[in-house]
């Protein structure tokens, strides 16, 4: 078979067939009256072999190495190639990644895009103070790719950085709380609980499509399956007047864990006359425990002076006369700021 007939049927240009035979990889030995190249039939599966293999990403000089190297091991070269295809597509992923999110900012020129890249750049840093500046300048640009920040605030571990992110969100105007409720749905705890503390910097004014609020998210957030992410919405809800949130918090006042800001926003909620009695009721209850340590029962005696009502009030005469000197000496102080007008908490009795 002449080279022009191998190429149609192979679907190799003759070109490159010659190119094969420069470099010894088929050898057409025979030839015509006329002196022209034949092609036998193992010539031709030698091609269809080399294309297979070329199919997978190997180089001509693999190719070679793989028919004619009688000790070629082919597995190691299969793992080098799976290596290889799997970087080429982390780095096909992350300039998609890169184009969508410089798309979405609707660039209007060049000098947008070129904003866009120096942004999306500096947040991947690995500078906490080049991620740090590049979150403020988000701010000030006309059209920034908020994907890039919702990305970036979804994976910051630095707390300055992070602060700083959810910010940029909070003044980004652009469609973050449908970003952020995705994050909510990550398989991993940490990236769900940084996806809440952005939520919570959000308004109500803001909506996702379906018409979920950052206050409805954070509701949902407090049926998660971990309990760090169910705390942070928590404290996030008690600035926000959510009855819901009361008994995460008092549990998270019990196990001691940033307990602290659990009782401020619990004296938030209690700020709100409907709610104070409920939640003075909670804590005189979680106090009656027998099961509780004595740093936990001072605890919840610190976020019970700042619940306004009768219920404290009763509540903290009675922990005058504790067993615990600490409990008793805290309740006496409360209840005399309370006398003279000096509440520690939002409102008194």
């Amino acid at each position: 078979m002449l080279i022009g007939e191998v190429a149609r049927r192979s679907g190799v240009s003759a070109r490159m067939l010659r190119h094969y035979e420069a470099l010894g990889l088929v050898r057409p030995n025979a030839r015509t009256g006329t002196g022209y190249r034949e092609y036998s039939g193992e010539d031709i599966q030698r091609i269809f072999h080399i294309e297979s293999l070329r199919s997978l990403g190997l180089s001509l000089r693999d190719v070679a190495r793989a028919l004619d190297d009688p000790g070629f091991e082919p597995s190691a070269l299969v793992d080098d190639l799976v290596r290889r295809t799997r970087q080429r597509i982390a780095e096909e992923t992350e300039l998609l990644t890169r184009l969508c999110r410089i798309g979405a900012a609707e660039p209007a020129g060049w000098d947008d895009v070129l904003c866009s890249v120096a942004l999306v750049h500096a947040l991947g840093s690995q500078s906490a103070g080049k991620r740090q500046r590049a979150a403020l300048s988000s701010v000030e640009q006309a059209r920034m790719p908020v994907e890039a920040l919702v990305e970036a605030a979804l994976s910051e571990t630095d707390p300055n950085v992070a602060g700083t992110l959810r910010w940029a969100l909070a003044h980004s105007g652009g469609d973050a709380l449908a970003l952020l409720a995705e994050g909510l749905d990550s398989p991993a705890a940490e990236v769900r609980a940084r996806a809440v503390q952005c939520i919570a910097e959000l308004g109500d004014g803001e909506a996702t499509a379906e018409g979920g609020t950052p206050t409805a998210l954070l509701r949902a957030a407090l049926a998660d399956s971990e309990v760090s992410v169910r705390r942070c919405a928590a404290l996030a809800l008690g600035t926000r007047g959510a009855a819901e949130a009361v008994p995460t918090l008092i549990d998270m006042i019990v196990q001691e864990t940033n307990g602290a800001s659990a009782a401020d926003a619990l004296s938030d909620l209690a700020a709100d006359p409907a709610l104070a009695e409920p939640i003075a009721a909670r804590l005189v209850d979680r106090l009656a425990h027998d099961t509780l340590t004595s740093s936990a029962r001072l605890s919840l005696t610190h976020a019970l002076a700042g619940v306004p009502g009768p219920t404290t009030s009763r509540a903290l005469a009675e922990l005058t006369h504790d067993d615990d000197r600490a409990i008793a000496l805290t309740a006496a102080y409360v209840l005399q700021l309370r006398r003279t007008g000096q509440h520690t908490g939002p409102g008194s009795s």
